[in-house]
């Protein structure tokens, strides 16, 4: 769209990229696609963005290695708080609200819409920032549509807080706009193809 910021095209530019520690861009950037390099740390966008529309592509490994949350993990956190889970979810048996299209341990995907490992996949998302009153009170929650190769997955849904791997999520007050953030599970998982629209 014409008022979409490229945040990783085909000119494997990385420059709108960098670690979450707030350190240079140390991901892999080769051949057009953007891949986690295990352990080296999650991944942020330098701009921050609230309300928006995210189309992202992604691909876990061909060769399949491990199961369940270890096969082809990764996350596209909108505002670094809120996780939409990447996975291997084909022919995989993971937690359901852990598998891909997942608000991670939240909601469930309506569909399981995965193609094979080493097939590039994409997601559509249109997300809703959560608001505050000024005393920090939740004014209402953060929302969240999604399409997984063209199928809607997750459709309106309310977000119950931020990600949370155990306990219950919650929110605490936060900007209105925050980075995107890409997650390093330690698995070669790649992106391409990332463009976002404020709304």
């Amino acid at each position: 769209p014409s008022d979409a910021v490229i945040l990783f095209g085909t000119a494997a530019d990385s420059s709108k990229w960098e670690s979450k520690t707030g350190k240079p861009f140390n991901w892999s950037a080769v051949d057009n696609n953007l891949t986690v390099v295990p352990f080296a740390g999650d991944l942020r966008t330098k701009q921050s963005f609230g309300d928006c529309q995210l189309h992202i592509e992604w691909r876990t490994p061909a060769e399949v290695k491990g199961d369940g949350q270890g096969r082809g993990n990764s996350g596209v956190f909108l505002m670094s708080l809120y996780e939409l889970q990447v996975l291997d979810s084909y022919k995989n048996l993971t937690y359901s609200n852990g598998q891909a299209g997942s608000i991670y341990k939240q909601h469930m995907p309506l569909v399981n819409a995965c193609r094979p490992p080493g097939e590039w996949q994409s997601y559509d998302i249109y997300f809703t920032v959560p608001q505050f009153y000024a005393d920090s009170m939740l004014r209402s929650d953060a929302r969240i549509t999604v399409a997984q190769n063209g199928v809607l997955i997750q459709n309106n849904v309310e977000l119950w807080g931020a990600m949370q791997f155990i306990g219950v999520p919650k929110y605490e007050k936060h900007d209105a706009k925050a980075p995107l953030l890409l997650q390093d599970h330690h698995n070669n998982v790649s992106f391409r193809n990332i463009w976002i629209r404020e709304l």
